[in-house]
């Protein structure tokens, strides 16, 4: 019986070795990975390869031929590879990290890989425990689809050293950059206020030798602490002033999420990101992800800004699937992942959900979502699934005739749209009201003006320095911008807890306030971090809670007025109008000058000047915050005073000349102070 078994098996690897030499065409990209001297990809060091990637275009399909084709060739050329994963390890099919070089095998090259913003890093999702083929896939696009950021995804075949491997998924890896996690790159020497602050990309995970443990925190379920691990930076870059910053964000969030602290000014609004956090939550709980907030859950941090949950990785143990050969069944229709007894992850997740404002929060976005036409209908999902099997049908059939993965797709497929629609249904009976946060009032702050792209001249060479915006309250009455700040990464600004901006008065942003005051001689209310970007950018003004206040995405193209490096900027013609339509904006050259806000008769005096050691500052009125900026306007010290008096100490500084900032409950005021 043994001899009979071992034979079949013999002929079977000989029908699939055949099979696998026979694969000639497809409806799929095909990626044909070639390494040096035709040896095993390991898990580690890294080999070097030939890639080639045959892609006709979209409808057309691909032949292995065409490897010798130029005019079918999306990419040729040089990549280091290597066996990716944790448990998928354990599996036949390996799934694969690799980054594009040039020929040198030294420089590392961006390209753009099957229309994905160019990068060098990527990776071919192998699609391990996974029947369906499409839970990575369908999660990515789903959270893609409700506004955040996650791994762009193609489809592909590939074959290595000439044999057939599988379908595969060719997607981003999660890293920083301007089309992936939009937030700074924090450097080695980055270790003061405020550049210690970001950008930080960290995640809950497994660990290993290569990503060593950086903190753990508590989880609610008994000795099944969460580690955390540093990505940006990496583990052998990250600085004790780093680590311990970012850590302390974390303690932070773990404090106010178990108090409940709602407080725009130092509760969870004013550390977190809240529509990030809610939509990692939905798009977790919707595929009820057994591995959410425990593993491969991810975070970023841009300087100054909040911290936010995301982007979502490692999305296969969703839908009703798990490690079932394993003796594990997690992903269920009628439970919270978070609150499940196995892979809770920290205990701020739980703490969130219980509180009654963050609830209401997290209710009222996914009935939204839910609605006729929105991306988490049943309806919307459910073409999204029909669609995505129609691409993969021919290659899934050749997908299990080489490793067995895929039994029944049809049955797979079935199943799965049931669990959904049971899925749905019972978040939706069991997450709360939202009637308490439904018609929320928002202030009417309006953006009025956008210098994005400043020309350049002798006294004022440097164009980013020279941006800014300005904010106008459209309304009768002051309004207190505490917990007000933009959302998302890119363009990063908090307004200082308790500042106002009074009836019709305006409020300018710039990009560097000294440069600002030396270029218009009045002072502006703050300054940003990062720069508006030449081309497109969304700027999304929101309160504390993530409520939206005023939205507009300009651009540097048509119907949009010309503010393109030509000294211009955009000036909205009727603060009134709709701030979205760019027919309501114009090119202007307007002289800039500060509004007068009548209800602020506050005095201010700085004294001496020069200063030699001690710069007095006296108020009428409440100093909030003190802040000095060298000339170049760099952020060197920030104090919080809450007093009508302040000494700052300026005998280290070195002489020249300083922007002294104090920001009021009021306004802000900048002071040009000479040192000596």
């Amino acid at each position: 019986m043994k001899r009979h078994l071992t034979l079949a098996c013999l002929l079977f690897c000989i029908y699939l070795s055949s099979y696998s030499q026979s694969f000639t065409d497809t409806n799929l990209p095909i990626v044909l990975i070639n390494t040096d001297g035709g040896v095993d990809i390991p898990d580690s060091p890294r080999v070097f390869a030939n890639m080639t990637i045959i892609y006709r275009g979209a409808g057309q399909r691909n032949y292995v031929t065409d490897q010798n084709t130029p005019a079918y060739l999306n990419y040729n050329g040089r990549i280091n590879i290597e066996i990716r994963g944790s448990s998928s390890q354990t599996l036949p099919k390996k799934q694969f990290g690799l980054t594009t070089y040039k020929a040198d095998n030294v420089t590392k090259v961006n390209v753009s890989l099957l229309g994905l913003p160019a990068d060098n890093d990527w990776v071919l999702n192998g699609l391990g425990f996974e029947p369906s083929l499409i839970r990575d896939y369908l999660c990515y696009n789903l959270s893609r689809m409700i506004g955040e950021y996650a791994s762009r995804t193609v489809y592909c075949e590939v074959m290595i050293n000439g044999s057939y491997n599988g379908l595969y998924v060719l997607q981003e890896k999660i890293k920083q950059g301007s089309d992936r996690v939009d937030v700074m790159k924090i450097g080695t020497l980055d270790n003061s206020f405020p550049n210690v602050t970001g950008g930080y990309i960290t995640k809950a995970d497994k660990t290993n030798a290569d990503d060593p443990v950086a903190w753990t925190m508590p989880s609610n379920v008994p000795n099944n602490d969460v580690t955390f691990i540093h990505s940006l930076p990496k583990p052998e870059d990250v600085t004790p002033q780093q680590n311990d910053y970012i850590h302390s964000q974390f303690l932070l969030l773990a404090s106010v999420a178990a108090s409940g602290n709602t407080s725009l000014e130092n509760g969870y609004p004013s550390l977190i990101d809240i529509p990030s956090f809610v939509d990692f939550m939905i798009i977790s709980e919707l595929s009820a992800n057994a591995d959410a907030y425990q593993y491969s859950t991810y975070f970023y941090k841009d300087r100054n800004g909040k911290l936010n949950a995301g982007p979502i990785w490692d999305n296969n143990l969703t839908f009703g699937n798990d490690l079932f050969l394993w003796n594990y069944d997690r992903s269920k229709t009628n439970t919270w992942q978070f609150s499940n007894g196995d892979n809770e992850g920290p205990k701020f997740w739980r703490d969130l959900f219980n509180n009654a404002e963050f609830k209401c929060y997290l209710s009222k976005r996914w009935n939204q979502l839910i609605q006729p036409g929105q991306p988490l209908n049943i309806a919307v999902i459910e073409a999204l699934i029909d669609q995505t099997i129609d691409t993969i049908s021919e290659a899934s059939v050749r997908e299990n005739m080489k490793w067995g993965t895929v039994p029944n797709l049809s049955s797979e497929i079935n199943n799965m749209k049931d669990w959904l629609k049971q899925r749905i249904a019972w978040i939706t009976t069991n997450i709360g009201p939202y009637s308490a946060c439904s018609n929320m009032e928002t202030p009417p702050l309006v953006i009025t003006k956008i210098m994005y792209n400043p020309n350049t001249s002798a006294d004022f060479p440097i164009s980013n320095d020279q941006e800014f915006i300005e904010i106008q309250n459209t309304g009768n009455k002051t309004i207190d911008l505490t917990g007000v700040y933009f959302s998302g990464t890119g363009f990063v600004y908090q307004f200082p807890a308790y500042s106002e901006i009074f009836a019709g008065s305006r409020k300018i942003l710039a990009s560097n306030s000294a440069v600002f005051m030396a270029k218009y001689g009045i002072p502006p209310s703050g300054q940003f971090t990062r720069n508006l970007s030449n081309k497109e950018e969304k700027l999304v003004l929101a309160d504390g809670f993530g409520n939206v206040i005023d939205s507009v995405t300009y651009s540097n193209l048509p119907p949009w007025p010309n503010a393109n490096g030509n000294g211009y900027y955009l000036e909205l013609i009727d603060p009134l109008s709709d701030n979205s339509i760019a027919t309501n904006w114009t090119a202007s050259t307007n002289t800039i000058v500060s509004v007068k806000e009548t209800e602020n008769s506050m005095s201010l005096k700085f004294y001496p000047i020069p200063v030699k050691d001690n710069l007095r500052i006296e108020s009428s009125g409440t100093i909030k915050i003190v802040e000095i900026f060298d000339f170049q306007g760099r952020l060197m010290r920030k104090i919080e005073v809450n007093s009508g008096f302040y000494k700052l100490d300026m005998s280290s500084c070195s002489q020249g000349i300083y922007m002294i900032q104090v920001i009021t409950p009021g306004r802000n005021f900048m002071q040009k102070i000479i040192k000596n």
